[in-house]
């Protein structure tokens, strides 16, 4: 199977269910958007990192996988949604975890430190824009409105774990003077 259809050369391409919408439509901006912080996540699970850490970010890489599906299926009739309350719920219970290894935030704290870390900060701001999108989505289509809230936790859960990642190196969180 060759890996280009020519199906998309006049700006449409398809959906689940055999729809097929324009390329700028906010549905696909959303998840490419997821898409592109999953391939960011890629790029820091190419730096040494932590067993825990990684074992985290490969789960998150695939989940990010089913929540472009969810966002990528317009037929309601057929919506069949696979990001749950309880994927949510396990990315709480992993910053809570992440976070009893960390002091206290006294402070606002710039991205950055070591690689890793700062990669990871960039992911959260990619994570950050794909959520904006995704609201800007379900205010015009219905979709999965568990993909919003598991967004919002990945973006915490990023910001901690570029937190963990400096701290297991021995960088201290770099603290915003004004």
């Amino acid at each position: 199977m060759k890996i280009y259809t020519k199906t998309g050369d006049d700006g449409n391409t398809g959906l689940q269910g055999d729809f097929r919408i324009a390329k700028s439509h906010p549905r696909i901006l959303a998840y490419g958007t997821v898409d592109e912080a999953n391939a960011t996540i890629g790029v820091v699970l190419s730096n040494t990192l932590d067993d825990d850490v990684r074992v985290v970010l490969n789960t998150i890489q695939n989940e990010l996988f089913l929540l472009g599906s969810d966002l990528s299926n317009q037929n309601l009739n057929d919506l069949k949604n696979r990001i749950s309350l309880d994927m949510v719920e396990k990315l709480e219970k992993i910053i809570d975890k992440f976070e009893l290894e960390l002091p206290p935030i006294t402070n606002f704290i710039l991205p950055g430190g070591n690689v890793a870390a700062a990669q990871i900060h960039q992911v959260r701001t990619i994570v950050r824009r794909a959520e904006t999108l995704v609201v800007q989505l379900s205010d015009k289509d219905e979709i999965n409105s568990n993909c919003i809230k598991y967004l919002n936790r990945l973006s915490d859960l990023m910001f901690v774990m570029g937190r963990l990642i400096n701290k297991r190196n021995g960088i201290e969180d770099i603290i915003w003077k004004p």
